[in-house]
């Protein structure tokens, strides 16, 4: 029996690029380093208990990761119990962002955003595929001159992200694709441990 062509790829090429996707990913989860998810963990929780802030920025595919984990700790979290969870993503003000952009340089963007809302003690989320975006290493400096907590969030090897924050977890990849799946896996793998424990103590 032969293969039908659609859109000049047969349906078995398809099949195979399917397969062969989703046993990379998978690959690559099996492969993240558990003790240090487990210590990212415990280093937002206790942001969460000690009332401090989780502050989260990224570009692109990781601008959506970062307002979607600011979501799912603030209110996935925050409604467990009276304690709000002080969780924001740096990403989500439009006429703020093109604002600093335009007024100073687009590498700014979070960076004065921290520079305003961060305190010690407060945590900064930084996400970027290839750990090389200006704007996210101009976050975390700014955020360790302050006092803050920094993780980095990458893929590719790290980049510069790796060698600046004081927790990096770099997803073994090179796809970017890959990597940006893997990262929101991490988003809900953090979330799912985080409710776990704190509803456990509600």
């Amino acid at each position: 029996m032969g293969w039908a062509v659609l859109g000049g790829t047969t349906v078995k090429g398809r099949a195979t690029t399917i397969e062969s996707y989703l046993r990379t990913v998978a690959g690559i989860v099996s492969e993240l380093p558990v003790d240090l998810i487990d210590d990212i963990v415990q280093t937002i929780k206790r942001a969460y208990e000690e009332g401090k802030q989780v502050l989260l920025c990224g570009n692109g595919g990781s601008a959506a990761t970062a307002t979607h984990l600011a979501e799912d700790l603030q209110k996935g979290i925050g409604s467990l119990s009276s304690k709000r969870f002080r969780a924001m993503a740096l990403t989500d003000s439009a006429p703020l962002l093109t604002a600093w952009a335009n007024d100073t340089d687009y590498s700014r963007v979070f960076a004065e955003q921290v520079a305003t809302w961060a305190s010690p003690g407060d945590v900064l989320v930084a996400i970027s595929g290839s750990g090389n975006s200006p704007n996210v290493l101009r976050a975390v400096e700014t955020a360790n001159g302050i006092g803050v907590t920094t993780i980095g969030v990458t893929g590719m090897g790290g980049g510069a992200l790796a060698k600046i924050a004081q927790k990096s977890l770099i997803v073994p990849s090179d796809n970017m694709q890959q990597v940006e799946d893997v990262h929101l896996v991490l988003g809900h793998l953090i979330y799912t441990c985080l409710y776990e424990e704190i509803s456990g103590c509600a």
